[in-house]
């Protein structure tokens, strides 16, 4: 089975952009479900926009990677900066 290892972006209050990483095997679906309210908690009552997937060939893989994401700060501003255009939010 593929997983995938995600980055959506979405504006805050003041223009804030905040981003959200996580993992699943089905992308799109779960794109669906963070923008119908019905993804993660935190993501709640917002529009995401997918900026950046890695695809994995385990979920054991898709978790670590997704784990370094989360917590590696410089990495993950690198990627927003690298595949984000605000004015499409």
């Amino acid at each position: 089975m593929t997983y995938y290892v995600y980055l959506i972006v979405s504006k805050h209050k003041k223009n804030k952009i905040i981003s959200y990483v996580g993992y699943t095997n089905n992308l799109t679906n779960r794109i669906i479900l963070h923008n119908t309210n019905k993804g993660a908690k935190f993501t709640r009552g917002r529009r995401w926009e997918l900026i950046f997937f890695k695809k994995f060939s385990s979920k054991s893989k898709a978790m670590k990677y997704e784990y370094l994401l989360k917590n590696n700060y410089k990495l993950r501003q690198k990627i927003k900066n690298e595949n984000f255009n605000t004015s499409s939010i």
